[in-house]
């Protein structure tokens, strides 16, 4: 299949995930809670492995074992930090009743994450189509848990079903529309770097975002539960590149 069919399947069918949510309407905040946090171990298991066992070793293929790469991991890494720190964006993955912040700035938050989301794993199939594959699979194990969660903060705000999950999927679309930008800009440039970027990207969300919020559960039943999540999502990035990239 076409490098740019692969880029517009992946990018509509992540868009799709964000209609996930609306399987909170159908859960009690305690149910959410309990799906809600292996999820979340999982992702953090996936996107660590997308980034070290997948994404910078594609980028040091192909481009060398230059500083550059690593000069972009850290860029990648301290961007998101600057997220946080200046416009107070965290990734939500708790029960909506905890808090409840302001939902359009969930929604541009969103927006934001996706659209780079989408330059990730375009910048994947442009070097590889199984790097894209593996990309795309750490990227959308965490859209998963994130999904639920801002559709039930959503809906906690007051927004009615409909109106959440339009806004939502709308917010997701950014996504395709990272990848199309980042297929256009190929043909200007060499997008090599959008691999050690993302990577930075997806080593923050995972050791900054999601590891804390599983690692002080006092039960130390679901301690395990989390702990294995997280393993499995390491094994199954770990599955992927001996499967399909080696």
């Amino acid at each position: 299949m076409d490098t740019f069919l692969w880029i517009l399947f992946s990018g509509m069918l992540m868009s799709a995930i964000a209609l996930v949510g609306s399987v909170t309407l159908f859960l009690s905040e305690a149910a959410l809670k309990k799906l809600l946090l292996p999820l979340v171990a999982l992702a953090a298991g996936t996107l660590l492995g997308g980034a070290l066992l997948h994404m910078i070793p594609a980028a040091v293929d192909r481009s060398g074992n230059q500083l550059s790469i690593y000069l972009w991991v850290l860029l990648g890494f301290t961007l998101f930090l600057a997220l946080e720190q200046f416009l107070h964006w965290h990734h939500c993955h708790r029960a909506p009743s905890e808090h409840r912040p302001l939902t359009y700035l969930i929604l541009i938050a969103d927006g934001v994450h996706n659209f780079i989301g989408g330059l990730a794993v375009a910048g994947a199939f442009l070097i590889d189509v199984r790097v894209g594959v593996s990309t795309w699979l750490a990227a959308a194990a965490h859209e998963v848990p994130q999904e639920l969660g801002d559709f039930g903060i959503l809906i906690h705000g007051g927004w009615k079903k409909g109106r959440a999950l339009l806004y939502n999927f709308l917010s997701a679309l950014t996504f395709l529309l990272g990848g199309l930008v980042a297929y256009g800009a190929s043909f200007t440039f060499d997008v090599t770097f959008l691999l050690p970027f993302a990577a930075g990207n997806f080593i923050y969300i995972a050791a900054a975002d999601l590891i804390p919020e599983i690692k002080h559960e006092e039960n130390a039943g679901l301690n395990l539960v989390h702990f294995l999540s997280f393993l499995f999502g390491l094994a199954l990035l770990l599955f992927v590149r001996f499967v399909f990239e080696d």
